[in-house]
C-alpha cells in the first residue's frame, strides 16, 4: 500500500492532522493559481471604474509598493508577500488590484448607481491610489449596474451607430455599450439587472472588464503591424531584385556582392522579428482570451442590434488577421532569405572550388617545371663535380707516375671518369631523397 500522506494524532479531545510528506517548493503557488482572481459579489446598483496601465518590471514593482504602503498607512490587512492580486475597501470603495505580465489593473466599485447611469463622479480613492504611478493608461472604462430604468431610453446614452446590446444569463440582464470614450475618456457599459444574483453580477462585470481590457491590448498589435508594413514590403522587393540578379550574374565577386546584400536584408528582417515577435504573440493570446470571455458571457441578441461579440467580430477580427498576416509574412520572408542565402553560398563555394582547382593546376605545373629545372641543375652539378673529381684523379695519377709507379696517367684518368660520374650521381640522388624525407638507403 502507498504510504498515507496525512496522519491523525490525538490531542486531548481533538485530533490534529499532521502532514507527513514534503511538498514541492512551488506546490502552494500552483494550487493557489487555480483560485486566483475569484469572482466577487457585486450589489445592485453600483458603478465600477476600471483602469489598466502598461507597466514594465520597474513600474510593476512601484505599483506593488504603492498598495503595500497604502495598506500599512490605512491600517488595513496586508497582502501576502509575492501576491499579484489583492482586494480591500478604502473609504467605502471596494478596490481590486491585479498585476499582470505587462500591465496592472485597478477596479474601483462604488455601491451607488446615481439617478443618471453615468453621472457619478469618480471617487477620490482613484486619484489617491493611482496618483503619480508610472505607466500609461491603456484601458479606462466604467460599468454601471442598475435595475431597469423607466423614462429615458438606455439606448440614447450611446452612439446608435456603434451600439451593442445583448441579453445574458438567460435574460437576467441586458448589456449595452458603444465602446466609445466619453468626454472624460471612459468607455461605458450599462448592465440592467433583471434578476442577477450578486455573485453572477460579479462574474458578468469581471468578464466584461476583461473583454474591454484584452481587446484594447490585442489592438496594440495593429499600429505596430501598420508601422512595419512598409519596411517588410521594402525587404520583399529588395529580395525579389536580388533573386532576379542571381539569374543573370556569374563569377565569384558578383555572387559575393549579392550575398552581402542578402546578409543585410536578413539582418534587418531578424531585427524586425525581434521587435515584433512578443507583441504579435501577445496579440494572439489576448484575442483568444477575448473570445473565451465572450463565450462565457453567453450573449443573446436583442432585436436587430448587434451583440458585443458580433461587433468585435466585425471590427476586431480584421485587425487580428492583419497582425497574424504580418507575423506570417515576416516568418516567410526570413525563410526565403535563408534559402536564397544558402543558394548563393553554394554558388560562391562552387566558384571557390573552381578557383582552387585552377590554382592547384597552376601549382602542379609550376612544381613540374621546378622538378625539370631541378633535374637539369642536378645533371649539370653531376657533370661539374665529376669533372673536378676526375681532374683530381688525373693529378694523383700523374704524381704517382712521376714517383715511379707503373701507371699511365691518361689511362687512369679515362678509366676513372665513369666510376666518378656514377659515384657523384649516386651521392646527389641520396642527398635529394634525404631532403625529400625518403629513406636514403
Amino acid at each position: 500500500m502507498d504510504k498515507p500522506t496525512q496522519r491523525a494524532r490525538s490531542n486531548g479531545d481533538s485530533f490534529v492532522v499532521e502532514q507527513v510528506f514534503t511538498p514541492h517548493p512551488r506546490r502552494a503557488k500552483v494550487l493557489a493559481e487555480l483560485h486566483a482572481r475569484p469572482f466577487q459579489p457585486v450589489p445592485t446598483p453600483c458603478q465600477v471604474f476600471h483602469f489598466a496601465l502598461m507597466s514594465d518590471a520597474a513600474a510593476a514593482d512601484a505599483h506593488t509598493q504603492r498598495i503595500v504602503d497604502l495598506l500599512a498607512m490605512r491600517g488595513l490587512q496586508p497582502m501576502m508577500e509575492g501576491a499579484r492580486h489583492h482586494s480591500f475597501t478604502l473609504a467605502g470603495v471596494d478596490v481590486r488590484w491585479e498585476c499582470h505580465t505587462e500591465f496592472t489593473t485597478y477596479s474601483f466599485t462604488v455601491k451607488d448607481g446615481g439617478r443618471d447611469p453615468f453621472e457619478l463622479v469618480p471617487p477620490p480613492a482613484i486619484r489617491e491610489i493611482l496618483g503619480d504611478l508610472p505607466g500609461e493608461v491603456i484601458v479606462a472604462t466604467r460599468i454601471t449596474l442598475r435595475k431597469p430604468a423607466k423614462g429615458r431610453a438606455p439606448a440614447r446614452l450611446f452612439d446608435e451607430a456603434s451600439l451593442c446590446v445583448a441579453s445574458v444569463g438567460d435574460g437576467s440582464a441586458i448589456v449595452r455599450t458603444d465602446l466609445k470614450p466619453d468626454a472624460a475618456g471612459f468607455t461605458r457599459m450599462l448592465i440592467e439587472d433583471k434578476g442577477l444574483e450578486p455573485l453572477a453580477a460579479g462574474a458578468l462585470v469581471l468578464r466584461l472588464l476583461e473583454v474591454e481590457t484584452y481587446r484594447c491590448l490585442a489592438l496594440l498589435g495593429l499600429p505596430l503591424a501598420q508601422q512595419i508594413g512598409p519596411r517588410v514590403r521594402d525587404i520583399e522587393e529588395a529580395l525579389a531584385g536580388v533573386t532576379a540578379e542571381m539569374q543573370q550574374v556569374s563569377g565569384l565577386e558578383a555572387n559575393r556582392v549579392l550575398l552581402d546584400r542578402l546578409a543585410g536584408l536578413a539582418t534587418e528582417t531578424e531585427a524586425i522579428a525581434a521587435e515584433t515577435s512578443y507583441r504579435f504573440s501577445a496579440v494572439a493570446a489576448y484575442e483568444h482570451i477575448v473570445q473565451s470571455r465572450l463565450k462565457a458571457i453567453g450573449e443573446q441578441p436583442v432585436g436587430q442590434t448587434p451583440t458585443l461579440g458580433a461587433f468585435l467580430a466585425r471590427r476586431l477580427a480584421p485587425a487580428m488577421r492583419t497582425c497574424t498576416s504580418m507575423s506570417a509574412r515576416i516568418d516567410d520572408l526570413s525563410e526565403k532569405l535563408r534559402r536564397a542565402a544558402s543558394l548563393l553560398r553554394a554558388r560562391v563555394d562552387v566558384e571557390l572550388e573552381s578557383q582552387n582547382r585552377d590554382l592547384l593546376k597552376a601549382m602542379n605545373r609550376r612544381a613540374r617545371q621546378q622538378l625539370r629545372l631541378q633535374q637539369t641543375v642536378e645533371g649539370l652539378s653531376v657533370a661539374a663535380v665529376s669533372y673536378y673529381v676526375v681532374g683530381l684523379v688525373g693529378y694523383l695519377a700523374k704524381g704517382a707516375a712521376e714517383a715511379g709507379a707503373p701507371l699511365q696517367p691518361t689511362l687512369v684518368t679515362a678509366i676513372s671518369v665513369p666510376l666518378v660520374v656514377a659515384f657523384v650521381w649516386s651521392l646527389v640522388r641520396r642527398l635529394r631523397r634525404s631532403h625529400a624525407g625518403d629513406d636514403p638507403r
